[in-house]
């Protein structure tokens, strides 16, 4: 059966990674967008199945017109606007207009796990949005996403800086324990086809499930070893603050901060405690053809920085230092970390 399946900020990377995806399979995709500014937002524009509606998710009307005679939903909020009051505002006109799967990308509040564990900021508003989806009775599933590898970078970029040394090797400095074990996924190959097999099994299995979504379970060390290899040349983990040397988006550097206290010095769980167990396994039942770490840093990682104006990967280039980061709120509303 034919399917129409909403979208929210349709050219973020998990809305982008399933548009291409529910589209090249035959479902109908309203993708809703803020303006059609960007590469990706054009490139989805133009793919077939797809409809942009643009529009401001704090237009009740625009939502209901949205949300109006589709199936299904896949919704990621974001920290741009009241991020709580929007999520609530989409779970009413889905439950208004009779979704009958609710896909919501969550993430846990780690404060609710007792000893002294702080809550960041920037994932704590989504886990008070997946209770009131709850409490209204959608038929939903709440998927947890791990970290991106999209999110490494040699640009001076907080917490997965790839840092450039004079000798060509890098070396990554974050405040996490070197032997912890995090959960990892390639967002732009991998969520998209892991929600559409959600979608396809259907709430009857789903309902009310949470999902942690990541494809393996690596330690700082084991990923830049992962990145040595791709790479070819040496990767070093160095364990330290977080370095910020940008201006960022407002509650950013308090979000980072909690971030260095709960997961660094605490250790917690990312995920919490109870999905933790499940990392990698259940990704892999919905979607066994991922993208590994040791692949992205081999095929992807040079590509993007080409594109962000970086030449360290040409032959005889050492060292080309950059002290700012292009478009660094856009890079922190794609991020998940």
């Amino acid at each position: 059966m034919q399917r129409t399946v909403v979208t929210i900020n349709s050219n973020g990377r998990q809305s982008s990674s399933f548009i291409r995806v529910a589209a090249a399979l035959g479902w109908q995709v309203r993708a809703q967008m803020r303006d059609l500014n960007g590469i990706v937002a054009q490139e989805l524009s133009e793919l077939e199945n797809v409809t942009v509606y643009i529009g401001r998710l704090e237009d009740k009307k625009f939502i209901d017109d949205l949300f109006k005679s589709a199936h299904c939903a896949f919704i990621n909020t974001t920290h741009w606007g009241d991020e709580v009051a929007i999520g609530r505002s989409l779970a009413d006109a889905a439950k208004r207009a009779g979704i009958q799967h609710y896909i919501y990308s969550s993430m846990p509040d780690h404060s609710v796990f007792g000893h002294g564990l702080r809550a960041l900021r920037m994932w704590s508003p989504k886990f008070t949005v997946e209770n009131y989806i709850r409490q209204i009775g959608l038929q939903a599933t709440f998927v947890y996403c791990g970290i991106y590898h999209n999110n490494f970078t040699s640009l001076d970029f907080p917490l997965f800086r790839m840092e450039l040394q004079h000798d060509g090797s890098f070396v990554w400095q974050a405040p996490f324990h070197p032997d912890m074990a995090l959960p990892w996924l390639d967002s732009e190959h991998d969520i998209g086809p892991a929600i559409f097999q959600l979608f396809k099994e259907g709430p009857r299995k789903w309902n009310g499930k949470r999902v942690p979504l990541a494809f393996e379970s690596m330690s700082p060390k084991e990923v830049c070893r992962a990145f040595s290899n791709g790479l070819q040349r040496p990767v070093r983990y160095k364990r330290g603050p977080i370095v910020i040397n940008v201006p960022t988006p407002a509650g950013y550097r308090e979000h980072l901060s909690a971030l260095a206290y709960t997961l660094g010095e605490k250790g917690a769980p990312y995920f919490g405690p109870d999905l933790e167990p499940e990392v990698p396994s259940t990704s892999l039942e919905l979607w066994e053809g991922n993208r590994s770490m040791e692949e992205y840093a081999q095929e992807v990682f040079p590509v993007e920085e080409a594109a962000n104006g970086l030449t360290w990967m040409q032959e005889g280039e050492i060292f080309n230092p950059c002290n700012g980061v292009l478009h660094l709120a856009e890079q922190l509303n794609q991020a998940r970390l």
